[in-house]
């Protein structure tokens, strides 16, 4: 499943939105190829902004810990290499789309992929009847467990690759779909859940 390559993201920030002045802090991008991942890059970042209180109460990241951390002059680029033209995937993935995007316009710099898989709008579709789609809830009820604090870029990133991964092989072996990719999951994100399992019959191998 997943043989071609996807790139799971997540980022800490210090709040939801860049248009209101918020920057990333952490960035974990974790590169699925045949259902394993494969390669990841993973970085705290000095935005040189002041860290709120309950930003460092969720997340456990401090002051101290972005102040010593590489500028976002570093790593964004370094981030953008490492997606490349892969498909690229999150968990609500247009919060960290945007957030991608609002960083590497202030270098003047352009994100390299062409398709974004939402994890969370995969698991509605595919998951129509779970309580939950929030990351921790969700990964509970498909067995998934964090190896590490949650609200951390790299466990996020870890649980939400395990929960695609998950998605491809349940797609895989209900439809009889012998190869799930990055083309075919952009277009169950856009479709309505009631019609979900009516086009995935339609893509079995006959």
């Amino acid at each position: 499943m997943l043989d071609q390559p996807i790139v799971m993201l997540d980022f800490e920030t210090t709040g939801l939105s860049p248009d209101m002045g918020d920057r990333i802090t952490e960035v974990a991008a974790l590169r699925i190829v045949g259902g394993k991942v494969v390669e990841r890059y993973v970085s705290l970042i000095n935005c040189n902004v002041r860290i709120p209180s309950f930003i460092t109460g969720l997340t456990g990241i401090t002051q101290a810990m972005v102040d010593g951390a590489p500028p976002v002059s570093q790593v964004v680029p370094a981030l953008l290499d490492f997606i490349g033209g892969d498909a690229l995937s999150a968990h609500n993935a247009s919060f960290d789309d945007k957030f991608l995007r609002a960083e590497a316009a202030r270098l003047g710099l352009t994100p390299g992929y062409q398709s974004l898989v939402c994890s969370l709008k995969l698991s509605r579709r595919v998951f129509p009847n779970l309580s939950s789609y929030k990351l921790g809830n969700l990964s509970g009820e498909l067995g998934i467990r964090f190896r590490s604090a949650a609200h951390r870029a790299e466990s996020d990133a870890e649980v939400a690759a395990e929960v695609l991964i998950h998605i491809g092989k349940h797609i895989g072996s209900t439809y009889g779909i012998a190869g799930v990719d990055p083309s075919l999951l952009v277009a169950i994100n856009k479709l309505a859940a009631a019609k979900v399992h009516q086009f995935l019959e339609k893509q079995k191998v006959r």
